[in-house]
């Protein structure tokens, strides 16, 4: 297995464990709709949350929440519109961005950014 599919699951091990750790409630993990994949999706204080992660071993090229591009924003959100319609959805939504840095020789970094991008 290619080691940026490796650091890219640690990643999201780590923010699925941040989220559990703040109170979200964990709905699903890896869901898939076409060519759009969410990461995580979770609810808290009735608001429905689509989390993308990005993991990154350094900044050479700019931090990980950068990596999200205006398509992939564009393929999130219409992944996120028919979970909505899968579950009856009825409530407040957000995107959020949780964003890791990890090295060798540093303990990781993580930022959570909600409402990272809106509709």
């Amino acid at each position: 297995m290619a080691s940026h599919n490796e650091l890219g699951r640690q990643g999201e091990q780590m923010a699925l464990d941040y989220l559990i750790a703040n109170d979200y409630e964990v709905l699903e993990t890896n869901y898939r709709y076409r060519k759009a994949e969410i990461d995580i999706i979770v609810r808290k204080d009735g608001v429905l949350i689509f989390v993308e992660v990005k993991t990154r071993s350094g900044l050479a090229y700019g931090p990980p929440e950068s990596f999200v591009s205006e398509k992939k924003m564009e393929l999130f959100m219409e992944a996120g519109y028919k979970f909505m319609d899968k579950i009856n959805h009825d409530w407040e939504i957000r995107f959020d961005v949780i964003s890791l840095l990890m090295g060798k020789n540093r303990l990781p970094q993580l930022k959570h950014l909600e409402d990272a991008f809106v509709p």
